[in-house]
């Protein structure tokens, strides 16, 4: 291997990534929990965007490449400089690697990706989210753009992903649209997990009210993540004033930040509280009595996941894995994609039958923390990689 000397040495992998800490995102999260149980098998690189300092928690046992960003914003997001000065420590980082794994094509996991294909290096990409669904979405939905920019999207991910020698996906249905839309190299489907021993339900709801400084007595409808477009609040926000015109105990609380467009809708309505970015989410989860996800586009939905380890049940649209491991009135409910009023009756029932959403949040629990741990995880992960090491190693 070009990796080092030693034959016991442990191989050298590189991780390219647009998305990475301190911004908080799916992506982001997935490389926090799984980059630390590698590290017993891998001399860890990362490539990434320079969103702001990171904890030494994350970054003391690996080499991080941090790569300026643009002052400008594409929806929720400012991508890389890809400067010269940035190109040329990406190519030495590739150089010197045993192998490359990518986590996007945006820029500098696009041009991570075609310098590992140029210099034959094993090369594999974890496949999170359909790019060019994402990227549409991303715009307004006004904009002209929004078709062409799709389909060059296409292009671009069909064009570089079929560079690739593996892909890992987070679900079969991922794997068949890539497939459909002619993307071929062989698959291999990861799940994704939630730490059950973090995100755990409080051992008083009200106490945990108490803790963010929402009153008790408040019923909470929360939502946690990036305020993007494709996640669709604006259905949130329409069935949530219509409940509380019906429920004056009801408040909506939002963790996160990203596009400004409902910035006039939460500002002025006292009974929406918006929190913006929280390293640490769990004590807004444990607060909220149900969790609403609206969104138009998702894969497996990690923010669901860790709102359901912590004991909340889930009312979200039938997308992604989420179809899967939401039963309805079991573990949660389901309403169709920009459906507001029915998200508002949903609620509303919710809220008013206390022991089904109690028993409904421990089935909740049950799912996430049996079914989907980081371990498992980071374990599928780990046999991709040393596989294919194994099979190309020479």
């Amino acid at each position: 291997m070009a990796g080092g000397s030693k034959k016991d040495a442990k191989p050298r992998l590189l991780i390219a990534t647009d998305n990475f800490l301190p911004r908080w995102d799916g992506i982001a999260r997935f490389l926090a929990e799984v980059i630390p149980r590698l590290l017993d098998d891998f001399r860890i690189s990362v490539v990434a965007p320079h969103f702001g300092p990171v904890s030494s928690e994350i970054s003391r046992n690996l080499q991080l490449i941090r790569i300026p960003v643009l002052p400008v914003r594409v929806g929720d997001f400012n991508p890389s400089k890809l400067s010269l000065s940035a190109m040329v420590k990406i190519r030495k980082a590739v150089r010197s690697a045993d192998i490359v794994w990518t986590q996007t094509i945006g820029p500098l996991g696009f041009f991570s990706l075609r310098t590992a294909h140029r210099y034959k290096k094993p090369l594999l990409s974890f496949v999170h989210s359909i790019e060019w669904d994402l990227v549409r979405m991303a715009l307004s939905r006004h904009n002209l753009l929004r078709r062409p920019v799709r389909m060059l999207t296409k292009i671009l991910a069909r064009n570089t992903y079929n560079k690739c020698d593996r892909l890992m996906v987070p679900s079969h249905e991922v794997s068949e649209i890539l497939e459909v839309n002619g993307i071929f190299p062989p698959k291999d489907v990861v799940l994704l997990g939630v730490d059950s021993a973090k995100f755990v339900p409080p051992s008083s709801k009200s106490a945990a009210k108490e803790k963010i400084g929402i009153n008790p007595d408040k019923k909470v409808i929360g939502y946690c993540g990036r305020i993007a477009r494709e996640k669709d609040l604006k259905t949130l926000f329409r069935a949530f004033l219509r409940l509380s015109s019906k429920r004056s105990d009801a408040v909506l609380l939002l963790v996160g930040t990203g596009v400004r467009d409902f910035d006039k809708i939460i500002n002025s309505h006292s009974n929406i509280i918006a929190v913006g970015k929280k390293d640490d989410v769990v004590p807004y989860l444990q607060a909220m009595d149900v969790y609403v996800l609206p969104s138009l586009l998702e894969t497996t939905s990690l923010s669901s996941l860790e709102a359901m380890s912590c004991g909340v049940p889930v009312v979200c649209t039938p997308v992604g894995l989420l179809q899967s491991y939401i039963r309805d009135r079991f573990n949660g409910m389901f309403f169709r994609k920009g459906n507001s009023l029915i998200l508002s009756m949903k609620l509303e029932w919710l809220l008013s039958h206390s022991s089904v959403l109690k028993e409904m949040g421990v089935n909740a629990r049950k799912t996430a923390s049996e079914l989907y741990t980081w371990d498992r995880t980071a374990g599928g992960v780990r046999s991709v990689l040393k596989e294919h090491l194994s099979f190309v190693k020479p």
